[in-house]
């Protein structure tokens, strides 16, 4: 048999093996024209194999990475092959197809590089897949498959519709301001504003001013009028976080802003009216706030019309997982990165790990794994200091024990840094200050 029949039968092999193969493969020239292209690339693609051959590569896949981060490109000019990496096309009637895509070198009978072949798998229906699991265990941007999250997410869009007061209870870092942006953003008042108080944040003595606003001249600096947060939040929603941190006297005036949608700012002899909902916040016990006087009764039962109580992360530990693939998702997005996930010794830690500041406590972990990981998996060593290493004897005792000792912990390791010591533990720096006088260890 001549050598230019047997070179023929061979390609006729590669040809008949090529279409029995359920992904598509294309190949390339070193001027980056195509010359394969297989039946599961026509039908991905939509083009047809004589359309496709002897065109430029980017003709037919009109990827979003075509110019920029080609994986093809990337592996002709360093010689590294790609796996699985995911890019968007358009297809021959403009659809965007999601695929995955992975990338070698070709090379001739003496080693010569002479183009490259890349395979691709439609994931139309992996995203689909991926896209009900997420709508069945998301709200808004919160995730969770826990039975008692779950609960909250049914009874959401019949809170929100209403117009009553909700007062939302949890720890810090259990998802509260993202909850009641849920709930604004599904109610009626959707199109008007969401204003947020941090009243922990403002200064007993500005936070009057701060939520009822001020007329010129009530006080030396005064110079001119300034609306409150309540004013700015007309025909929308005010969110009051650690509403337990309001001062007993500002009590009193929120309870008329309730009861009556009235109030008068600073210094002035006139009324306004509030055309506002009230969502409130705390990781405190107001009902036994209530009982030692530091919290007005009324006030409490006008805001506990509806609650929700937000369990800590620590008894949720199946959402591990879940928070993990939506953080890392998010931050791929953000820098760029192709991270895939936690290597087993990695999640154990997570796992394993009290989570004092919660869900926050969690992402913070995550965004700090992405600073220090150049790989596809995040490894024990990405992970901050404090989880690398489990302590060698358990903390004992009770809740408030465990919590004391890993902030003393964390100031030691901060020397003393409350700001560095509230990032580690995933808190504000307010709560871990209230934290510290709790604890006395100021």
């Amino acid at each position: 048999m001549s050598k230019k029949k047997a070179d023929g039968l061979k390609s006729q092999y590669y040809s008949i093996i090529l279409d029995s193969i359920a992904d598509g493969v294309f190949t390339v020239d070193r001027r980056w024209r195509i010359t394969s292209f297989n039946k599961a690339a026509e039908r991905i693609t939509g083009f047809s194999r004589e359309e496709a051959i002897g065109q430029f590569c980017y003709e037919i896949f009109r990827s979003d990475q075509c110019f920029e981060r080609c994986p093809l490109r990337e592996t002709m000019e360093t010689g590294r092959e790609i796996v699985n990496r995911e890019v968007q096309i358009l297809d021959r009637f403009n659809r965007e197809v999601p695929l995955s895509v992975s990338t070698a070198l070709l090379r001739d009978e003496r080693g010569r590089v002479i183009g490259g072949v890349e395979t691709f798998r439609d994931l139309s229906a992996l995203k689909e897949l991926e896209g009900e699991v997420k709508e069945k265990y998301s709200f808004g941007d919160i995730v969770s498959r826990n039975p008692r999250m779950l609960e909250i997410f049914k009874i959401l869009p019949e809170v929100a519709s209403s117009d009553a007061t909700v007062l939302i209870v949890g720890e810090s870092g259990t998802g509260k301001e993202l909850l009641a942006q849920a709930i604004h953003d599904l109610s009626p008042r959707r199109e008007g504003p969401l204003v947020k108080v941090n009243c922990a944040a403002v200064p007993e003595t500005l936070l009057e001013s701060e939520l009822f606003g001020y007329v010129k001249g009530a006080f030396t600096d005064a110079k001119r009028d300034k609306p409150g947060r309540f004013k700015l939040a007309e025909g929308g929603t005010v969110f009051l976080d650690e509403i337990g941190d309001m001062p007993l006297a500002l009590q009193a005036k929120l309870l008329r802003v309730l009861e009556s949608k009235e109030y008068e700012p600073l210094g002035a002899t006139h009324t306004e009216r509030a055309d506002v909902r009230v969502l409130a916040a705390t990781n405190k016990d107001l009902e036994g706030m209530v009982k030692e006087g530091t919290f007005r009764e009324d006030l409490f039962y006008r805001l506990n019309v509806f609650k929700i109580e937000l369990p800590p992360l620590r008894e949720r530990k199946e959402d591990i997982p879940l928070l993990l693939e939506h953080f890392i998702e998010r931050f791929n997005r953000k820098t760029g990165k192709e991270i895939k996930g936690l290597t087993e010794e990695a999640l154990r830690l997570l796992l394993d790990h009290p989570w004092p500041g919660n869900v926050r406590e969690l992402q913070n972990v995550i965004e700090h794994a992405f600073i220090l990981c150049k790989d596809r998996w995040i490894k024990p060593e990405h992970l901050p200091q404090y989880l690398q290493a489990p302590p060698s004897t358990p903390p004992r005792g009770s809740l408030r024990e465990v919590e004391r000792e890993l902030i003393e912990k964390a100031l030691r390791r901060h020397g003393g840094n409350i700001t560095e010591a509230a990032r580690e533990l995933g808190i504000h720096r307010t709560t871990l200050w209230r934290k510290l006088k709790r604890y006395h260890l100021l």
